[in-house]
């Protein structure tokens, strides 16, 4: 079990010693690797065995570095060295040593040669064998050994820290800078939908088509007359199975628009925001977080869509409440009847899709052709001027603070992946904290 030690007693080795055998560090394994890098922390002395062929590799001398680095005692094993290049080679590797700040460190030199019974032969290991037995039976030199190890690590903690402390700081940084840019990137798309709303390019298209059928066929004025309505209300119903209401092919225009123009925004706020990530190299690591791949954060949620739909027909059903929360206090509810809050609340969502510039006094408001000159003179007749310009706005800040959920639940995607990941602004200076308890203890 490679999460268990198991202690293997052996009349090989003198009583003072305890050999681990740790995995290769350039295992192909990750639980190899991670398992000598615990080992390799936890012992007294490092014995590390190389090759002639191999012992110039990358890997093993990043891990001499931290050796070097943590003050840890160490010897050198070099073996299968041909024979009669043993000086050569032996003094290439005492230069790196020496390179590496390691220069103190014995270095012996094992031949290649024929075994014994399966062993390499006692000659060709006595050096070793020597060292090891001097080490086990002298008591003080392997308690120096031990502290000599210890102060090495204790030593090199405080810089050590500090360069964790360093990376956590920047790692805050790279946090909320990502964090901006995905919020600047959801305010963007908010703007974009306002200015939709204003500039008046929803009264255009299939809604606009809508709208001519609504007031230009005279939908909107036979609302008035009750008797004629309601007889075409049963004869649509009994045609189509379901009751007709006034404007329903502009209800539904108004909503597919909006539901377009915010779904189009978020999707362009969802690029931006993952284009800017990827200009760090903190952010295009967190793109490539699996987590992030499988959701697609450079595009809207799948079903977003279904969602905008849901909340601007629940806008459209606020908007009615509107209408008749206003007229339940100016005394024109006998009116908005005879036209009918459905027609009534059309008129006023038409009026918030106008430009400001339109919005609505006089016969300014004549957008496409003049026919919402009617749908003003309507309004007016109602509320009044002051009221009709009210309604509009609250209608569109209501719609925007709906729209400004559902985006603010897009950017959340971005904010939860930086969240699992990104350190908190307590890490750092609880790592120097600790440090000085540390050399605090040791003083």
């Amino acid at each position: 079990d490679h999460r268990t030690l198991q202690l293997v007693p052996s009349s090989a080795l003198d009583p003072g010693l305890a050999f681990l055998d740790a995995p290769d560090i350039d295992s192909v394994v990750t639980a190899n690797r991670r398992l000598a890098a615990q080992l390799l922390a936890a012992a007294d002395l490092w014995l590390f065995v190389t090759t002639a062929a191999r012992y110039a590799d990358a890997v093993p001398w990043d891990v001499l570095e931290t050796a070097q680095e943590r003050g840890t005692a160490l010897a050198v094993l070099l073996d299968r060295v041909p024979p009669g290049a043993e000086d050569d080679v032996a003094a290439h590797l005492t230069e790196m040593l020496a390179a590496h700040g390691l220069a103190q460190a014995p270095l012996f030199v094992v031949p290649e040669t024929t075994l014994v019974g399966g062993l390499l032969p006692e000659p060709v290991v006595a050096p070793l064998r020597s060292w090891f037995v001097s080490l086990a039976r002298d008591a003080e030199q392997r308690a120096e050994v031990v502290r000599r190890t210890l102060d090495g690590a204790l030593d090199s903690l405080r810089p050590r820290t500090a360069g964790l402390a360093a990376q956590a700081r920047a790692q805050l940084d790279a946090s909320a800078q990502l964090r901006t840019d995905a919020r600047e990137a959801y305010a963007g798309a908010l703007e974009e939908v306002d200015d939709g709303m204003r500039d008046g390019s929803l009264l255009r298209g299939e809604v606009m088509a809508r709208w001519q059928e609504f007031v230009g066929t005279g939908e909107l004025l036979r609302s008035l007359q009750d008797r004629v309505g309601r007889l075409r209300d049963r004869l649509t119903a009994a045609v189509t199975g379901r009751p007709h209401q006034p404007g329903s092919e502009l209800t539904a225009a108004l909503e597919s628009g909006v539901a377009l123009l915010v779904d189009a925004a978020a999707e362009r706020a969802a690029e931006r925001a993952a284009t800017s990530w990827r200009r760090s190299v903190a952010g295009t690591a967190l793109l490539r977080d699996p987590e992030a791949v499988e959701v697609r954060l450079d595009r809207a949620t799948p079903n977003l869509r279904d969602g905008i739909e849901r909340t601007v027909r629940d806008w459209q059903g606020a908007v009615l409440d509107l209408v008749r929360r206003e007229g339940a206090t100016r005394r024109t509810s006998a009116r908005i009847a005879a036209y009918g809050v459905n027609a009534t609340g059309l008129i006023v969502m038409v009026a918030v899709f106008a430009s400001t510039a339109f919005i609505p006094t006089g016969a300014e408001i004549g957008v496409a052709g003049g026919t919402t000159v009617l749908s003003q003179k309507v309004l007016e007749a109602l509320f009044g001027d002051q009221a009709v310009r009210r309604l509009a706005d609250e209608a569109r800040a209501d719609l925007l603070d709906r729209v400004r959920a559902l985006l603010d639940g897009e950017e959340r995607r971005f904010a939860d992946l930086l969240a699992a990941h990104a350190t908190v602004a307590s890490d750092a200076e609880a790592l120097e904290r600790a440090a000085a308890d540390v050399e605090a203890a040791r003083a």
